[in-house]
């Protein structure tokens, strides 16, 4: 069962990225980044915006994108981003699964 919400560093544990990374990112791209704040002002955010930051990743880590190229991309076309990220993804579940078949053998 996934959370409903993933603090900044647990949100950055799944991407792979450092803190600071998601945090600038989600002020970058705060019309598609909306993010609960706590008490303390933490930041806590959605699967959503988790799906979103990876959208940014795919764009500006993969494929060399600057942020503003990476912005324009998802204004323009964000369904195929949307697809890739979650193709991509399928493949490395596939890709674990192989692995540990062949470790099992």
């Amino acid at each position: 069962m996934a959370k409903l919400l993933y603090t900044i560093g647990e949100t950055a544990g799944l991407l792979g990225e450092s803190t600071s990374a998601v945090r600038y990112w989600s002020n970058y791209f705060e019309k598609y980044i909306k993010p609960s704040r706590n008490a303390k002002g933490n930041r806590l955010f959605h699967e959503e915006d988790v799906e979103v930051l990876r959208q940014v990743q795919l764009l500006v880590k993969k494929q060399g994108m600057t942020l503003d190229g990476a912005a324009a991309r998802l204004a323009d076309d964000r369904r195929s981003v949307e697809k890739r990220v979650k193709a991509l993804e399928s493949l490395r579940n596939v890709r674990a699964q192989l692995v540990e078949v062949r470790k099992a053998l």
